[in-house]
């Protein structure tokens, strides 16, 4: 008799993608969602689930065309359920039924998030569910002051849809084929979508954190920012240096290009070149097409894109907190010290090696999906397909208008880069986090080796 297979929770994280896309695609195929009547291919399904429930936003087809209000719907909830978690959903919808959790949930959410306590996920999960709910809410509210008067009543769909793709850092809209271009120098949306970006790319711990001390502040208590936890300070700092030294860069950059922003005024300028910055962060959004960017622009982007969010949130890319340890171990090599010290803390070696790992894995998908969509793709340029891949991997969504052109293989390659992006780094550090050390007293000999 066969023994009962058990998975382990990366494997139950990573199946529960595929499976919400999978039964997204097959709802996506139904002549009800598209806006035609007809059946939808079963490729270009299965590449809108996908990018749908990883959060990534590149679509093969015109996404406020190609579907029905059926088909808008679907593709929403995906975006909410891929964005917060599937499991971190399931796990709301069982509390709300009043089931207690147990430990194999308590283990599956703690996984899913990459937390390192068992303690109050409960109530955590509550937290994220209400707390998303709350800023998507206001952002709808905020949208609809623009759209409602653009679109009518019509308008209070679509700044709901906005509101929920923008918070997850999903980047597609129902209202144009040219996303926020339209609305490339209108300040309220540029102002409202960034916010939505940045508050869902900080990270969930990262909003407690911040409560915390804005309500002990209004207590009367003596606390202030340097009672943040390390992990806050990291993402705060890390955040605002990349937002705006992104935005001065591209700014520089773009300031003379003449299919940007040449022609704008310097308040439209820098608009623009913020904007841009914040939705390289994984959002996908845009307000200039990407393909008239710079060359430098574009690898400023390719730079961005890859380093994505902060951890325990709604966006991708490898994390700021992961590219800051990996920096600040250098600096600890360069200068000779043993520790590794940001803000005056020491982190492990362990989580520097976490941190390298996910970098190597995230490096080797971006490789490997460009060397494959390179091949299936000859007439396309290498930063075109690069760009498309590293915005695949990252989660991100912004293209130089090569997804439209894939074939059923390249469509293929990008499918498996999203899904692979969204949950292969999550799934890898997962995998590290042994919660039992070896304790075997066998060690090889250790040799030293020349590096650099």
């Amino acid at each position: 008799m066969m023994k009962k297979l058990k998975l382990s929770t990366t494997h139950i994280i990573m199946l529960s993608f595929l499976v919400l896309i999978m039964l997204g695609a097959v709802l996506l195929m139904l002549p009800i969602s598209s806006a035609s009547g007809t059946s939808t291919p079963f490729v270009d399904a299965l590449f809108t689930a996908t990018t749908a429930t990883c959060v990534t936003g590149l679509v093969v087809v015109p996404t406020f065309s190609a579907w029905s209000t059926f088909g808008h719907v679907i593709i929403l909830l995906l975006i909410q359920v891929g964005g917060l978690g599937v499991i971190t959903v399931l796990a709301a919808f069982s509390m709300m039924l009043h089931r207690k959790m147990g430990l194999s949930d308590r283990l599956l959410v703690q996984d899913a998030f990459n937390l390192d306590t068992l303690a109050g996920l409960g109530a955590f999960v509550k937290r994220v569910v209400k707390g998303a709910l709350m800023v998507e809410g206001v952002g709808a509210l905020l949208y609809m002051t623009v759209f409602v008067p653009d679109f009518g009543v019509r308008g209070i769909w679509i700044s709901v849809f906005n509101s929920i793709s923008a918070f997850c850092n999903a980047g597609i809209d129902i209202f144009a084929s040219d996303s926020l271009c339209s609305y490339a120098t209108n300040p309220v949306i540029n102002l409202v979508t960034s916010l939505l970006i940045v508050v869902g790319g900080l990270g969930f711990i990262v909003w407690w954190d911040v409560i915390r001390i804005i309500k002990g502040r209004i207590s009367g208590r003596r606390i202030g920012l340097k009672s943040l936890t390390l992990h806050s300070k990291i993402v705060l700092t890390t955040t605002a240096v990349l937002l705006v030294g992104g935005g001065l860069l591209f700014l520089l950059l773009e300031y003379n290009n003449p299919l940007t922003i040449k022609d704008m005024s310097l308040y439209n300028k820098i608009q623009v070149a913020f904007f841009q910055s914040v939705t390289t962060r994984t959002a996908g959004f845009m307000s200039v097409p990407q393909e008239n960017l710079t060359n430098a622009s574009a690898v400023l982007s390719l730079i961005l894109m890859f380093i994505g969010g902060s951890p325990v949130g709604t966006a991708g890319g490898v994390k700021t907190v992961t590219v800051v340890a990996i920096i600040a171990s250098a600096v600890a090599s360069v200068k000779n010290k043993d520790s590794v010290d940001l803000f005056n803390r020491s982190i492990t070696r362990q989580t520097v090696s976490k941190a390298i790992a996910v970098v190597c894995m995230s490096g080797f998908i971006v490789v490997a999906s460009t060397l494959l969509l390179s091949f299936v793709t000859p007439a396309a340029s290498v930063i075109d397909v690069a760009f498309e891949t590293v915005s695949a991997t990252a989660t991100v969504g912004l293209s130089r208008s090569l997804t439209s052109t894939l074939n059923d293989v390249g469509k293929l390659i990008i499918i498996a880069t999203m899904y692979f992006g969204r949950v292969g780094p999550i799934s890898l550090a997962v995998a590290l986090n042994l919660r039992k050390q070896n304790t075997s007293i066998i060690k090889n000999p250790t040799e030293d080796i020349r590096v650099g």
